[in-house]
Formats: structure tokens, C-alpha cells, sequence
């Protein structure tokens, strides 16, 4: 057999050579390792985060504030509507009382339209105050004026209610103002 003699190419060697360097730089490069962050790039970190927080709270108490005041105005907007029947009622007997001729009629009128105003009142929760013959509540009345007590047993109580005080769902919202034995 015949053996074959290879014969030497410099293009051969330029290969082999490229190859190397690419395999040299592969092998020797590492991925580089974290190092601690400077102080300064912590600052600038813990700073932003900072100020996302801020920005949130923010627009958290905005919106909550938002809410509060939408539900305060539907609130209101319930009682209203509640309340203009009322005022329907009011508008109709003041025409009428302009013909009317029997004042009974007209008393009797009034005294329906107050009845249904006040149990409209009721039904949210307002509840009138019982003052006149009870001792005297800083808490629950206002004193307007000291008067001499008729009778010894009304000293320091509640000689007259002069304005009635009221309370929304057993809350003060009004106070009573009265007159007070000495």
C-alpha cells in the first residue's frame, strides 16, 4: 500500500490558530461576580424605593379621601330624595291655602305634612329629645338661662325646653337648649 504523504497548508495552521484564540477567550473570561453596591448606588436604591412608597401612600390617601367625600354626598343625596315627597306636600297645601276657606282643613293639612316629615326623620334615625323636668345634662343640654325654681324639687332640672335637642342613632347631633331651676 501506497502511504500517502500530507502535505503541509499554512491555511491549516491559521485555522487551528483562530480556533484557539476562540477557545483561549471562552475558557480564560468569567462571568463577573456581584460586588457589593457602593454606598452611593444604596442610597440611590433605598431613595427610590422610598419615594415609591411616598407616591403610593399618596395616591392611597387621595383615593381614600375621594371615597369618603362620594359617600358623604350619597348620603345626602339619599335623605334628600327622601325629604322631597315633603316638600311636594308643603308646595300643594300652600296653593290650596290660597282658596281655602275652612282653616280646620288647612290645620289638618299641616299637621299630615308634619306628621310624615317627622316619621321620615324617624326612619333615619332621628330621635327628639325629652329634656323638661329632667336634672340638668351638660352632656345633652345647653343652659340659656337660670331661672328661680317654683319648688324645691326642681332645682337644678330642666325647667323649660326652649329648643328640643335630637339624636341620630342614640349620638348627640343637636343639643337641647333650656332653661334650668336654681
Amino acid at each position: 500500500m501506497a502511504e500517502k504523504k500530507e502535505m503541509h497548508n499554512p491555511e491549516d495552521e491559521n485555522v487551528k490558530n483562530e480556533n484557539e484564540v476562540v477557545a483561549e477567550t471562552t475558557t480564560d473570561e468569567q462571568p463577573e461576580e456581584k460586588s457589593e453596591p457602593t454606598p452611593e448606588e444604596k442610597y440611590a436604591e433605598l431613595n427610590d424605593r422610598f419615594l415609591r412608597l411616598y407616591a403610593e401612600f399618596d395616591n392611597y390617601r387621595k383615593r381614600t379621601n375621594k371615597e369618603r367625600v362620594d359617600l358623604i354626598s350619597t348620603a345626602n343625596a339619599g335623605i334628600l330624595v327622601d325629604l322631597l315627597p315633603v316638600l311636594d306636600d308643603f308646595e300643594r297645601a300652600i296653593l290650596n291655602n290660597e282658596t281655602a276657606e275652612e282653616i280646620n282643613g288647612v290645620k289638618e293639612g299641616f299637621n299630615l305634612i308634619f306628621t310624615k316629615f317627622k316619621n321620615n326623620l324617624e326612619s333615619k334615625g332621628l330621635k327628639a329629645m325629652e329634656a323638661k323636668g329632667k336634672p340638668f345634662d351638660s352632656e345633652l343640654h345647653e343652659a340659656i338661662a337660670n331661672v328661680p325654681a317654683p319648688s324645691n324639687k326642681e332645682k337644678g332640672k330642666v325647667i323649660e325646653d326652649v329648643e328640643k335637642g335630637y339624636y341620630l342613632n342614640d349620638k348627640v347631633v343637636r343639643f337641647a337648649k333650656v332653661v334650668v331651676g336654681q
